[in-house]
């Protein structure tokens, strides 16, 4: 039933938004778009070492998307690369396989799993996972580059 997805809950969290807007002089930048719906996120971060330093996200989503994107805002700051991308692919079998939630700090991301009865939604709400994995490993080779030169 779609009143699942759209508790009460998960309407607060999608309004209350962490980190919202863009860092001036980010390590590196990530920009997502679902083509069906055509939702997007731009995530922007800074790094030390592999672990997030700062974070900023531009979110122009579905009320899922902004859930999903929340979680990630709320627990992101010191995060490694490793785990933001584990949580990514745990996040993503849970909605296409029915699998666990991610544990640990993003075990937020639980109150999604109802999303996994609608395929159509599953692009929005992994957006943030997404662009952040993306963004935080470009980081991640970008300084590392810079310290070895």
């Amino acid at each position: 039933m779609i009143d699942d997805l759209y508790s009460a809950k998960l309407l607060k969290l999608a309004a209350n938004m962490p980190h919202l807007g863009r860092l001036p002089a980010p390590d590196a930048s990530s920009e997502k778009v679902a083509k069906l719906c055509g939702s997007r996120v731009v995530v922007d971060v800074t790094v030390e070492g592999d672990r997030v330093a700062q974070f900023a996200q531009d979110v122009k989503a579905c009320a899922l998307g902004q859930a999903s994107a929340a979680v990630l805002g709320a627990s992101v700051l010191g995060a490694s690369l490793s785990e933001i991308e584990m949580a990514r692919d745990q996040f993503r079998a849970m909605l296409k396989q029915g699998a666990d939630a991610p544990q640990g700090r993003f075990s937020d991301l639980s109150m999604l799993a109802p999303v996994k009865d609608y395929p159509a939604r599953h692009a929005s709400t992994l957006l943030a996972f997404e662009a952040a994995a993306e963004a935080v490993r470009r980081a991640v080779e970008r300084t590392s580059r810079a310290g070895a030169a």
